[in-house]
């Protein structure tokens, strides 16, 4: 690496490539020439399948009603599911402002989000492979459901990630981040409110990205990742409280760019599109940095442009529920979407020997789903229905002896796509466990899912000697069932933590948090949780594992949750 560089004075927007450090702008060329190698290499290398080059796509202002009417119809009437396999959630009950405040934005949101993907269907069959023939007979020997079931495994990340940074309005190679986490975001599952974000899809096919990070005395992370999920090292490091004492600069770089860049450290990506999250805590111990924190954030520049702060509202697309509507409802549009995202190797990493072969033998069943007969169609909907519940039911079936799910492979899979298929569902963008532990709890010590019409509730005790051990925090997030989205509550509290001002620990040192509709008697408020009236899930987060200890050697446990 080159050597660190001061932060220069701030210039306007305007001249964000000035920023750029020295040197950059004058492989721009250079790289273009070998992105159109790489291009021309992949296209011979894959030549039944047109990818799709361009300019990212954006919704159009008309869409087709009658795309939309079939998946609102359908959710209307819906089983009770207490883990939340259906992703309609029951509204709050009446009589409240803020619920029947809540029960319209819901409304609106679900209406917008479906109505998006529906216009994103529309939108992206210009690029879909074109029809073939009627599949017939055995279909060459393979067969239709199980080539579905694995295709959609396989692929069900590149869904996410590509709806996520085509279809949503997010900026490429410029950090946005919500004013707050409430109930309304759902652009990514499981979001919690112990840090604040500014995320990014990254760019460097065609030029270096600068990334300017301020000094800050408070404790942040640095996540990349690539389109299917799997972690990388950043490049830009992780800092602890009190570390970070330096503004630096940092040039992004493509696998094939030049690196004779001067005043900045060079950071080598291996893809050129690729996704790079900060997370910047709130607290330093019970210490609440929300200010700095905040300040942090907005001082990172992306090309001399600094982090947008966005209405939360603007997060508020629920992409897990459009994908679990799309593959229960629409299992062939799904499909549909799943290829083209597969097809456009604008976003996707070139596919492996085993990848490209398995989405050669899917199109050629499949062709753009157009000439399918109505059985052809039933068996397609079913590999992907076996997909859907098989990833759903590998994620609530990976728990201990005390029903909390648990994975340490996160965004290191290897060859484990079903593992990383559950967690897209389940906790996409979630760090390695280097940086971060995840216990995720659905059913209760007795194995009964977790249901807040108990007026008692539940509690979750933490015995002195096994309080999670954190260099950072931990904290205890509760969810609705299927959404994974924090629960509406009266007092906007959404979790309890190691820094929760005024938590009480019992006389023998132990932690106890009560998770229920109300407040129960004679519990401060600082150890409860609430939850809904209904199913429900909670998470605990341990940020900043420390080295070699349980939670680093997967030896830790978190005690059951019990119904009180």
């Amino acid at each position: 690496m080159a050597r660190c560089a001061r932060r220069p004075a701030a210039l306007p927007a305007q001249d964000a490539q000035a920023q750029l450090p020295s040197g950059v702008l004058g492989h721009r060329r250079r790289q273009r020439a070998a992105r159109r190698r790489r291009g021309r290499a992949a296209r011979l290398a894959r030549p039944r399948l047109r990818r799709h080059h361009g300019p990212t796509r954006r919704l159009g202002s008309q869409v087709p009603t009658a795309l939309v009417r079939p998946v609102v119809a359908s959710a209307r009437n819906r089983p009770s599911d207490p883990l939340g396999t259906w992703s309609g959630e029951p509204a709050p009950a009446r009589g409240n402002t803020m619920h029947r405040h809540a029960r319209v934005r819901t409304r609106l949101t679900r209406l917008a989000a479906l109505a998006a993907s529906a216009a994103v269907a529309v939108a992206l069959t210009s690029v879909a492979p074109a029809a073939a023939a009627p599949p017939s007979g055995n279909n060459g020997g393979k067969d239709i459901a199980s080539t579905t079931e694995n295709y959609v495994t396989t692929f069900y990340p590149i869904w996410f990630t590509h709806f996520q940074t085509t279809a949503l309005p997010v900026p490429v190679n410029h950090f946005i981040g919500p004013t707050k986490i409430s109930p309304v975001y759902q652009a990514v599952v499981a979001i919690n409110d112990d840090t604040l974000y500014a995320s990014t899809p990254l760019d460097v096919s065609g030029a270096p990205v600068g990334v300017v990070v301020p000094a800050t005395p408070v404790a942040y992370s640095v996540l990349l990742v690539d389109p299917y999920g799997n972690v990388y090292p950043s490049g830009i490091p992780s800092r602890k409280a009190g570390e970070g004492t330096q503004t630096i600069e940092y040039a992004l770089i493509g696998p094939d760019a030049s690196d004779d860049l001067l005043g900045a450290e060079v950071v080598r990506l291996p893809l050129d599109h690729m996704i790079m999250i900060f997370r910047v805590d709130k607290h330093i111990g019970t210490e609440d940095v929300t200010t700095e924190a905040e300040e942090f954030r907005k001082g990172i520049l992306a090309n001399g442009v600094p982090t947008a702060v966005k209405p939360v509202e603007e997060f508020g697309v629920p992409v897990k529920t459009i994908a679990d509507d799309l593959v229960r409802l629409a299992p062939i549009e799904f499909l549909r979407q799943t290829q083209v995202a597969v097809a456009d190797d604008g976003w996707t990493p070139p596919l492996n020997r085993q990848e490209q072969k398995l989405s050669d033998d899917f199109d050629a069943l499949f062709g753009d789903g157009s000439s399918l007969t109505d059985a052809e169609r039933a068996q397609f909907a079913e590999g992907a229905r076996a997909a859907h519940d098989a990833l759903i039911a590998n994620y609530l079936d990976h728990r201990g002896a005390t029903n909390w799910t648990h994975f340490t492979n996160i965004g290191a899979w290897k060859k484990n796509v079903l593992d990383r298929a559950s967690i897209t569902e389940f906790c996409q963008y979630c760090n390695t466990i280097e940086t971060a532990a995840y216990y995720h709890a659905f059913y209760d010590g007795n194995g009964a899912p977790l249901d807040g019409s108990n007026p008692a509730g539940y509690v979750l005790t933490f015995p002195a000697d096994a309080i999670p051990d954190a260099e950072r925090f931990w904290s205890v997030t509760a969810y609705t069932p299927n959404a994974i989205q924090p629960i509406p509550n009266d007092i906007d509290k959404y979790l309890v933590a190691s820094y929760t001002e005024g938590l009480e620990t019992n006389p023998d040192g132990s932690i106890s948090i009560y998770l229920a509709v109300t407040q129960p008697d004679g519990v401060p408020q600082a150890n409860w949780l609430p939850v809904r009236d209904g199913a429900f899930n909670v998470m605990l987060r341990v940020y900043g594992v420390v080295p070699k200890s349980d939670i680093a050697k997967d030896k830790y446990l978190p005690p059951a949750i019990q119904l009180r």
